[in-house]
């Protein structure tokens, strides 16, 4: 067998002889951004220099000799020119040359003025949620819809108000989303209810009583497969199951009956006639705690923001990069369309961490200088 080294062999020592001069240049070029970054700072400039690093990125390409090499060309240093100006964030942190973030941090929420608004009616999954965060004492009142809520904490009516936010089963609670965008109200808290619908009615109702089945649509189609076994039933949606659930006991008729939670059967006064009628045995509702105040508590871990992009190839990419590079773990992204502009959307990102933590604020600075909106809507 020969010893001779194969064309393949050959051909992969060449590239490693290349790939050592391109790490011993890459560091070259990183060792000059620091001084790069070290003017800036010294003359407060901005990291981004969008109309330098296009002119770059135009004046590389045309030194390849193909179409596809001077996309490669372009790739790669949109890349570079990344990493370095990542490298140029935290250095301007660790000179404390970035600005601080506009929330502050508190070590509790409630006092005893604290009000806490959430919408529905006693007995709903929302006024579950609420007494399990702030305490079944909490001074609290109930609103018809999510936009009345959001606007009692920004007129100052209540201190807080709890909203569901998705679903583990029926997703997004995209209102709630659109309106974190639209008023400048954070959330500060969280908060995860266990969904188990009941089938309640009057005292004297049963199965072969009911003619009709009041409930949320959402209620209603995690119920489908149980009303399924009864097409005799009309199914009829409100806005709240508790609602449902009020509408029942004020009729007052065997041939009513509602999709609610076992809160709304005690608020009520109702017979729980069936338990857990939706299939999803792990089926769960998060809600979140919001204010007007840009605040967060001590130890606080998480962090939700929207952010809208360039409407170009790569945008979205080179955005959650900077989370990659920061060792940030993103735990949930959302898209909503944005209202009249066709097929561009506002992204709403969670991700693990702390406003206090130096990764972040490395992030975060990345982001706003690099996207076309940016709100954090919260540590919590």
């Amino acid at each position: 067998m020969s010893d001779k080294p194969t064309e393949l062999e050959e051909s992969r020592k060449k590239l490693d002889a290349i790939d050592e001069k391109i790490v011993s240049l890459f560091e070259q070029r990183m060792e000059i951004s620091e001084e790069v970054a070290r003017w800036k700072i010294a003359n407060g400039m901005q990291v981004l220099d969008r109309k330098r690093e296009r002119q770059k990125l135009q004046s590389l390409g045309a030194l390849a000799t193909s179409d596809f090499n001077r996309r490669g060309i372009t790739e790669l240093y949109e890349q570079i020119m990344a990493i370095s100006r990542k490298r140029q964030y935290q250095m301007m942190d660790e000179a404390k040359a970035l600005h601080n973030l506009p929330f502050i941090k508190v070590d509790h929420l409630v006092t005893e003025k604290t009000k806490v608004v959430y919408q529905g009616a006693a007995g709903s999954y929302s006024e579950a949620a609420m007494k399990q965060f702030f305490g079944r004492d909490i001074k609290n009142f109930c609103v018809d819809s999510f936009r009345d809520a959001m606007t009692a904490i920004e007129e100052g009516a209540a201190d807080y108000a709890v909203l569901p936010i998705e679903n583990s089963t029926a997703g997004i609670v995209s209102e709630n989303y659109d309106l974190l965008n639209e008023f400048e109200n954070y959330i500060v808290g969280e908060q995860i209810i266990p969904i188990r619908h009941c089938l309640m009615g009057v005292p004297g109702t049963t199965e072969q009583t009911i003619r009709t089945v009041y409930s949320h649509a959402q209620s209603l189609m995690q119920s489908d497969k149980f009303l399924e076994e009864h097409p005799s039933w009309q199914a009829v949606s409100m806005a709240n199951n508790a609602f449902a659930a009020r509408k029942v006991a004020e009729d007052h008729d065997i041939t009513e009956a509602a999709i609610a939670s076992r809160y709304a059967a005690e608020a009520y006064g109702l017979n729980i006639i069936r338990e857990g009628v939706n299939q999803a045995a792990s089926n769960s509702t998060r809600f979140i705690i919001c204010t007007n105040q840009k605040i967060f508590l001590e130890g606080a871990k998480k962090i939700s923001l929207i952010l809208e992009i360039e409407h170009e190839s790569g945008s979205l990419y080179r955005i959650l990069s900077h989370f990659i590079y920061n060792n940030l773990n993103m735990t949930k992204i959302e898209s909503r369309p944005i209202e009249d502009r066709n097929f561009e959307y506002r992204f709403f990102i969670d991700f693990e961490g702390s406003l206090e933590d130096s990764a972040v604020r490395n992030a975060l600075r990345g982001l706003r200088d690099e996207t076309k909106y940016l709100k954090i809507l919260g540590n919590y």
